[in-house]
């Protein structure tokens, strides 16, 4: 029975780590070029709150700047109700360029982030697998220099995020507001 169990937790453990090599990471990342101002453009998420609160999500504007350690600083502010609200994370760099991880203080989950794809004067397409006590989950993020992109990006982001097993539902190209990434424009 215990041998069993432990066959069971293996199998599963195996199949975490492999989803995890199976997201690819940009060739030859380079990683100032990533710094900037960024505006969300896509949000593709199989979690509970995604779907809980799909409805009110908008555009938000991410800045992206590197700390003396190599370190990812990253600064969103999105609109929530009639007021911007700014979350700062710290994403930590791993042994491949391109990776980072980062835990939630707030929820304690996991996060192993991956940048898939860039041409870091356009789009930069993110993935992210957040592990944490109730389960794990996959998020999907497209990036943009400006508030929109071509239907070409928007698809490839569609068609990625179908890859990383998420469904239609759970894609939402972001609707723009008045408010997000004017200031200091």
């Amino acid at each position: 029975m215990q041998a069993t169990l432990l066959g069971i937790l293996g199998l599963a453990l195996l199949g975490t780590l492999h989803a995890q090599d199976s997201i690819p990471v940009q060739a030859d990342f380079q990683q100032d070029k990533l710094t900037g101002r960024w505006y969300s453009i896509g949000l593709a998420s199989n979690s509970n709150w995604f779907k809980e609160k799909r409805h009110l999500m908008k555009m938000c504007t991410t800045i992206i700047s590197t700390t003396t350690e190599g370190n990812l600083e990253v600064t969103s502010t999105y609109p929530k109700g009639d007021q911007c609200v700014t979350r700062n994370s710290l994403y930590t760099k791993t042994e491949q360029p391109g990776r980072f991880s980062y835990t939630s203080p707030r929820w304690g989950s996991k996060h192993n982030i991956h940048v898939v794809e860039t041409n870091y004067e356009e789009y930069a397409l993110v993935a992210t697998q957040i592990s944490k006590s109730t389960g794990s989950s996959t998020m999907v993020l497209l990036y943009s220099r400006t508030k929109e992109l071509s239907p070409e990006r928007l698809e490839m982001f569609t068609q990625f995020s179908r890859e990383q097993g998420l469904t239609d539902d759970e894609i939402l190209i972001l609707p723009q507001t008045g408010e997000a990434g004017n200031t200091g424009s």
